[in-house]
């Protein structure tokens, strides 16, 4: 954690800037956050505000701002090329998650915008399966700012306060322990995610053994 937020202090705040709001941005409108996580980016961004090298409210302004325009342009990339993009072959191994995101976005309708941001998958695809199904780009625009609010909000105050409760810790109890810490929070992370991961890949396979057993009975 210290020679993270050395690393972060020795950036040009310019530099921060600019990388976590267009990571923010790319990951709803190309698809980035099958790669990075945008919420990653904005806890960086909190951690770095939280060292006084930027100002918190700029950063929670730009990810929210962010967030808005990168939904807003992934919107209008399903509008003009939802049936084309939704089969492109860098899809195809995540089927059974974009049926899940689109039986969601047509069970919840603009609720599925909203609570899609706090999904990483969800959050990477859903403004364009929103666009894709013509949803009225006002009401789109009402739960993606809405969602865009709390969402960037939330994760840059996460990453503000985590910063500083590393610094208390590291007063009161040393350093030692408070790095002993934090790696048991991360090694938490870690454990959920490759949870979370395992539970994809069932998502996955039941789809495609769901998909051949339809495809073998229809041969027949």
């Amino acid at each position: 954690m210290e020679s993270l937020m050395h690393r972060i202090l020795d950036i040009a705040p310019v530099w921060i800037y600019l990388t976590v709001g267009l990571l923010v941005f790319a990951e709803d409108a190309i698809f980035v956050g099958f790669v990075i996580p945008g919420e990653t980016a904005a806890v960086l961004g909190g951690v770095a505000a939280s060292q006084g090298h930027i100002e918190l409210w700029v950063m929670i302004v730009l990810v929210v701002a962010a967030a808005i325009l990168g939904d807003s342009v992934g919107y209008e990339v399903g509008k003009h090329f939802g049936s084309r993009l939704l089969e492109a072959d860098f899809l195809d191994k995540h089927r059974g998650r974009l049926d899940r995101a689109q039986s969601f976005l047509a069970h919840r309708g603009g609720w599925a915008v909203f609570l899609g941001r706090f999904t990483a998958f969800f959050r990477a695809v859903m403004p364009a399966l929103v666009g894709a199904s013509r949803m009225p780009y006002p009401r789109f625009l009402a739960y993606n700012a809405v969602g865009g609010v709390v969402w960037g909000t939330t994760f840059v105050v996460l990453g503000f306060v985590a910063g500083n409760s590393y610094e208390k810790v590291a007063k009161t109890v040393g350093r030692d322990m408070a790095i002993a810490v934090v790696v048991i929070v991360v090694l938490g992370l870690i454990v959920w995610k490759v949870r979370e991961r395992r539970h994809d890949k069932t998502i996955e396979s039941e789809y495609h053994a769901t998909h051949e057993g339809q495809t073998t009975t229809e041969g027949h």
